[in-house]
């Protein structure tokens, strides 16, 4: 966990795994179009959670951009898949979540998935190698077709607050930010306005 999370969000059970490489960051240095990039995702606990690889896009106002292609192989403890369907990933500049965009071809009409999450960090592992690391805080903002935009995992959220212990802080501020987000996709505001059309291109280029 970065400095600053440690700071906001102080006693995060999961925060007592080794020290990781120097060059972790909330921004990352160095990456260029192309280049392999593993999401990595954990609980507040420590407990692993989705690991899913893909390929570095490049970069915009809104953040950083990773193409997971059909075909990929993802995993978390006790479950597996290929993907079905090709999807972009954005890690913002800011602010607690991810997003990922699906097209058309998601066989359950998802669009946008958006991970609620803290702890942003990059970490090169090797050359030309990338680690992206979040902590999920379960609630998830989604927009389907046929079914629009709503939160999804509110129990989740309010059992893991108990058996997790998460901070009040940290409660507050992840409840208030589903509730932005879930504005800002149902209006379609940047970069839930099509943004992720030119990125797919590139990733399918």
């Amino acid at each position: 966990m970065r400095e600053e999370d440690a700071l906001k969000y102080p006693a995060a059970v999961g925060d007592s795994s080794p020290a990781r490489h120097t060059s972790t960051t909330r921004v990352p240095a160095g990456l260029q179009p192309g280049q392999l990039v593993v999401a990595r995702n954990r609980k507040w606990n420590g407990q692993a959670h989705w690991v899913v690889p893909g390929r570095y896009l490049g970069e915009d106002r809104h953040g950083w951009w990773i193409f997971q292609g059909t075909n990929e192989f993802c995993s978390r403890p006790g479950a597996a898949f290929y993907t079905a369907s090709d999807a972009v990933l954005l890690v913002p500049r800011s602010g607690d979540w991810v997003a990922t965009f699906y097209d058309d071809a998601h066989p359950s009409g998802v669009r946008v998935y958006v991970d609620l999450a803290v702890a942003h960090e990059w970490t090169e592992i090797r050359p030309a190698v990338t680690e992206f690391h979040v902590i999920d805080m379960d609630l998830d903002v989604i927009r389907m077709a046929g079914r629009g935009v709503f939160i999804d995992d509110q129990d989740e959220f309010a059992e893991h607050r108990v058996a997790m212990n998460y901070p009040d802080l940290l409660v507050d501020d992840i409840q208030a930010a589903a509730d932005d987000l879930y504005q800002a996709v149902k209006a379609q505001h940047a970069p839930f306005d099509g943004t992720d059309a030119e990125w797919f291109t590139k990733g399918r280029s």
